[in-house]
């Protein structure tokens, strides 16, 4: 991926016709930011339901998912789950507005922290800190949220649609301390090294680089070990991370928890497995708020057929 090769966001690049799209999506996100958060969320869902209409492939995508990792539910409860995962996907389109448009005093009252004492105590010790997270559909107001109580670097993808892709990185730039490509590890190593809480989510099948097979939610996943490298040259701390929802509609709890012990342990399968179980715990715990959309389990062992058409 290398370093972002995007200039920050002009619009005056982006008035050829097929970025109208984009700009229609973005003047109705924008609308949607100025409404209170629970007429927001309301709409998110409304979007999510017409997500789920209108994206037929990716249907497919989730009920593979579904079927593979949650083989003990009937048709009917994955169903309803599919259209639960779709909700929580629009919803999270809407938080993406929040935290692109939303000041930190309006952010502020909708989230607590806990566990922000194991965090402390890593640095304290002068290690660095990973912030180990996964797709969830809360992940990108996650990331916004935590920038209210600590500085926070972030890793990043480059997006297909150049438009949105711009702007945000240029957004993300507005709030975390840095934005750097997974592939530029000095730059990374620095600010872990330099003491800055690193937002990290390793749960996708990146067929391109290093794998190894470790289970994720009873099924053998590709997974990169990467996350070892990361932590023995950074000499960094894993600490498991999630953006909770609030069941009630209230806000967000972003949950740290201490960091996995006696990681790296110098076995590439088995530190990748760690990571798997640590992501996995709140995909069981919260299955709906995941983003089945991925094709996770993408590459396969030799010799099993694939999972996806």
């Amino acid at each position: 991926m290398g370093e972002h090769s995007s200039v920050p966001f002009k619009a005056r690049d982006y008035l050829h016709p097929r970025f109208w799209p984009t700009w229609l999506a973005f003047a109705g996100l924008r609308l949607i930011s100025l409404l209170p958060y629970r007429g927001a969320i309301f709409v998110g869902r409304r979007i999510g339901r017409l997500l789920g209409r209108l994206t037929r492939s990716r249907q497919q995508v989730i009920d593979t998912n579904l079927a593979r990792c949650f083989p003990d539910l009937s048709a009917a409860e994955r169903d309803a789950l599919k259209q639960r995962c779709y909700q929580n996907l629009g919803i999270g389109l809407v938080e993406m507005a929040m935290c692109w448009w939303w000041s930190d005093e309006r952010l502020r009252p909708l989230v607590e922290i806990e566990g922000r004492e194991h965090l402390d105590a890593v640095l304290a010790s002068g290690r660095g800190a990973v912030l180990l997270t996964g797709h969830y559909t809360s992940l990108e107001i996650g990331g916004r949220l935590l920038t209210l109580f600590m500085p926070l670097q972030g890793m990043y993808r480059t997006q297909r649609n150049a438009m949105f892709d711009s702007y945000l990185y240029t957004r993300r730039r507005s709030y975390l301390v840095d934005i750097v490509s997974r592939k530029n590890t000095r730059r990374l190593m620095k600010g872990i090294r330099d003491g800055v809480p690193t937002w990290y989510a390793p749960d996708q099948d990146f067929r391109r680089e290093r794998n190894v097979f470790a289970p994720f939610m009873g099924i053998a996943a590709a997974t990169i070990i990467a996350s070892s490298r990361l932590a023995q040259a950074g000499n960094a701390a894993m600490l498991p991370y999630y953006p909770e929802r609030k069941a009630d509609g209230s806000g967000y709890r972003l949950l740290i928890e201490p960091p996995l012990p006696d990681f790296p342990c110098g076995d590439e399968v088995e530190d990748a497995s760690a990571i798997n179980r640590s992501i996995e715990k709140w995909v069981r715990a919260f299955p709906d708020n995941y983003m089945w959309t991925n094709k996770r389990f993408r590459t396969r062992p030799p010799g099993e057929a694939p999972f996806y058409p």
